[in-house]
C-alpha cells in the first residue's frame, strides 16, 4: 500500500436480490485529500459508503487502512474503532444537549463524569477548528452549519483518519458553506482524508483535490480535478460520451390552434422554502417544456413551487395573464393545474385503496367529500380511463399496491387526466417502468399537447427530455442557468450548459 494511502477499497461487490448494486468497484483515499465521490442516483455512492462503514456487508473486495492492513468492518462500531467517521446530511446529534455533551456522549467512562474537564476539552477541539460555538450552550441554538461542524468536531476528537461527508451542504447558505469548506480545508491540512459526497458541481471544483465517478454500480473512474473538466464529468456521470451523442430534436409543441402563442401560466422570481433560488418560468398553450440538470439541480423543487406543494415565500403568478394565488395544491388544482410527483409511493400511490378510489381522488377532492360521486359515475371514470391508458388490473376493485410499477403510474397518471387539466406537471412519469409503458407515456405526452394542454415534463433521462420537450429549462445547484430550443436542443448543449459553459 502507498506509504500516503490512508485507504483502499479493492474489488468491492454488493448485490440485493435482482439488483447488482456494486461491481467490482475501486475506490482509494490519500491522506490531507478531499476526494469527490460522484454520480446519479442509483450509481452505488451510498452502497459503498455503506459497505465501507459496516451498515451492509460486502459479497467480495478487500479494504485496506494504512497501519493496519486488511480490515474487516461488520459495523459502524467497527468503522469507528478503525477511524473512519461519518457525517450525514440529517444530523444526527441531541438538540436538546449542550455542544460538549454532543461531543463526548457514549465516550465517558465509568459513573462519573467531569463535566469540567469535558467542557475545557470541548472548548479547546472548537477553537482549534475554529467552529463558531461554545461547549456550554445548547446545540439546538446553533445553526444546521455549527451543528454539522460540531458532528464533524466528534469525528476528529475520535482520531479519525477517514472522514465521510454525505450531501453535508445541502441545507446550508453560500456563507454557511464557505464556513465548512474552511473546516474541512483545516483537516486537510492535518492529514485527515476525506470522502465529499454532493450533487453540487461548483462545489466539488471549489474544494477538491480528486473525483472517483460511479454509473450503474460500477466504476467509470478516478480523476484529478484538473483532468476532468466539468463537462466531461456530467459527460461521465449520464455515461454521455461528447463525441458521439446523436441530436435528437424535441417533437413537442406541435399545437396549431390560433392561441398556440398565449402564456397560460406564467411565474416571476418564485421562490419556495425549498432552497431554490428565485426563478422566472412561463409555458405557452400546447407547449411541452422541461426542467433538467443532474440530481439535486432544483428540478423537482421548481415544480413543486408551481403547484404549491412547497411553501410559496415570494413572486408572482399569471393564469392567462390575470394574477392568481397558488399558496397549497388546492389553489393549483383549482385553477387547472395538476402534478404528477417524483415519489408515487410517497406521494403519489394511496396503496390500500383500489385502482377506482386512485383515479376519482383528486376529482372528487375538487368537488369536495361531502358530495361523493355516485357508484355508477366512479365505475364509468374508471372504466373509461383503464382502457385509455391500458392500465393493468384485475379489475377496477384491485388494490392499486398489487399493481406493477408502470402500471401504478399510469392510474396516477389517469387520476390527473380526469381532472381535465389545462397544465400537466410530470415529474419523473418514466422512472422505474418498462420500456414499453415508457413509450406510451411519451406518445401520451405529445398527444396531449397537440390537443392543446400544456405539459412540463422532467426526467432524467436526456434522451427522454428531447423526444418530448420543445424547450428546456436548465438547472444547477438550484438555480436555474438557461434555456434552450430550436438548434440549441441537443446533448451536447445541455450538458454544456449545466456544467457552464465559461468553465469548459
Amino acid at each position: 500500500m502507498d506509504d500516503n494511502r490512508v485507504l483502499e477499497m479493492r474489488g468491492i461487490n454488493k448485490s440485493f436480490p435482482g439488483v447488482k448494486a456494486l461491481q467490482n468497484v475501486d475506490f482509494s483515499l490519500n491522506k490531507g485529500e478531499i476526494h469527490a465521490l460522484m454520480g446519479e442516483n442509483g450509481a452505488g455512492k451510498s452502497t459503498l459508503i455503506k459497505v465501507l462503514t459496516g451498515v451492509y456487508s460486502k459479497d467480495a473486495g478487500t479494504i485496506t487502512l494504512e497501519g493496519q492492513g486488511e480490515v474487516a468492518i461488520h459495523s459502524p462500531q467497527d468503522a469507528q474503532k478503525c477511524g473512519i467517521s461519518t457525517v450525514y446530511q440529517e444530523i444526527t446529534l441531541c438538540p436538546n444537549l449542550t455542544v460538549a455533551e454532543n461531543m463526548y456522549i457514549g465516550r465517558t467512562k465509568g459513573n462519573i463524569t467531569n463535566w469540567k474537564k469535558m467542557s475545557e476539552d470541548a472548548d479547546k477541539l472548537l477553537s482549534l477548528l475554529e467552529i463558531p460555538a461554545k461547549a456550554t450552550q445548547q446545540l439546538g441554538s446553533c445553526s444546521i452549519a455549527v451543528q454539522q461542524m460540531v458532528a464533524i468536531a466528534r469525528a476528529v476528537d475520535m482520531e479519525c483518519k477517514v472522514l465521510i461527508l454525505d450531501e453535508p451542504t445541502s441545507s446550508l447558505d453560500e456563507q454557511e458553506v464557505e464556513k465548512l469548506f474552511n473546516l474541512m480545508r483545516g483537516l486537510k491540512k492535518r492529514g485527515v482524508g476525506i470522502i465529499f459526497v454532493t450533487h453540487f458541481l461548483d462545489q466539488v471544483y471549489e474544494v477538491c483535490d480528486k473525483i472517483t465517478v460511479l454509473r450503474d454500480g460500477q466504476l467509470v473512474g478516478e480523476y484529478e480535478i484538473k483532468d476532468l473538466p466539468r463537462v466531461k464529468l456530467v459527460a461521465k456521470m449520464l455515461g454521455k460520451e461528447m463525441d458521439d451523442l446523436s441530436d435528437i430534436k424535441g417533437e413537442g409543441g406541435s399545437y396549431e390552434g390560433a392561441d398556440a402563442d398565449e402564456h397560460i401560466f406564467d411565474a416571476r422570481e418564485l421562490q419556495s422554502n425549498a432552497g431554490i433560488k428565485p426563478f422566472d418560468f412561463y409555458i405557452k398553450k400546447g407547449e411541452v417544456n422541461g426542467f433538467t440538470g443532474l440530481l439535486g439541480s432544483g428540478r423537482s423543487e421548481c415544480v413543486r413551487a408551481i403547484f404549491g406543494a412547497d411553501r410559496v415565500l415570494k413572486g408572482t403568478v399569471k393564469m392567462h395573464g390575470k394574477d392568481v394565488k397558488i399558496n397549497k395544491p388546492l389553489d393549483a388544482m383549482r385553477n387547472g393545474i395538476a402534478y404528477l410527483p417524483e415519489d408515487r409511493k410517497v406521494d403519489g400511490i394511496i396503496g390500500d385503496l383500489s385502482v377506482r378510489d386512485n383515479i376519482i381522488l383528486a376529482l372528487q377532492v375538487l368537488k369536495g367529500f361531502f358530495k361523493p360521486f355516485s357508484k355508477a359515475e366512479a365505475y364509468a371514470f374508471a372504466d373509461e380511463y383503464i382502457k385509455k391508458l391500458n392500465i393493468k388490473t384485475a379489475s377496477a376493485d384491485t388494490p392499486i399496491k398489487s399493481l406493477s410499477g408502470g402500471n401504478q403510474q399510469k392510474v396516477i397518471l389517469a387520476r390527473w387526466l380526469l381532472m381535465h387539466p389545462e397544465y400537466l406537471i410530470l415529474d419523473e412519469p418514466t422512472r422505474g417502468i418498462d420500456v414499453g409503458t415508457k413509450v406510451d407515456i411519451q406518445k401520451l405526452v405529445l398527444e396531449l399537447a397537440k390537443g392543446g394542454m400544456s405539459v412540463t415534463f422532467i426526467s432524467s433521462e436526456t434522451d427522454e427530455m428531447l423526444r418530448t420537450c420543445s424547450r428546456l429549462i436548465v438547472m444547477r445547484d438550484r438555480k436555474v442557468v438557461g434555456e434552450l430550443s430550436g438548434e440549441d436542443l441537443t446533448q451536447n448543449k445541455i450538458m454544456s450548459t449545466i456544467a457552464g459553459e465559461s468553465n469548459v
